[in-house]
């Protein structure tokens, strides 16, 4: 049993890169009304409450939120917030392990959140 347990931990607390997570699978495609720096900033703070700071830089026309994971620094998502031609931003989120049913959903709930203006 322990060998299992650790086994899953293993593969769920593996490194990845900017790069690996970006060619993963869209797990949200959503549009808002905020601003990017709006978007960015209402999702940066809600991720403080369960994770270690995230990295905000330019990106395109807008931001890119890098989010760690929960127990390392290595990345666990990716939040491309880029600004649409009338208002708002259209938002893009990757994450690390986006086929794990058990994963966080700390990062969709932030997105969600958001969106609907909490």
């Amino acid at each position: 049993m322990k060998w299992a347990w650790l086994a899953v931990v293993g593969l769920l607390g593996g490194c990845a890169s900017v790069g690996e997570i970006e060619k993963s699978p869209e797990t949200m495609a959503v549009i808002s009304g905020k601003s990017p720096r709006q978007f960015s900033d209402c999702v940066v703070s809600h991720l403080a409450e369960t994770r270690k700071p995230s990295t905000v830089e330019p990106w395109r026309d807008g931001f890119r939120v890098i989010v760690p994971q929960k127990l390392s620094s290595s990345p666990a998502a990716i939040i491309d917030i880029d600004k649409r031609s009338n208002d708002g931003s259209s938002i893009r989120l990757h994450e690390r392990i986006s086929n794990v049913p058990i994963r966080p959903h700390d990062v969709q709930r932030a997105v969600t959140a958001c969106i609907s203006g909490e």
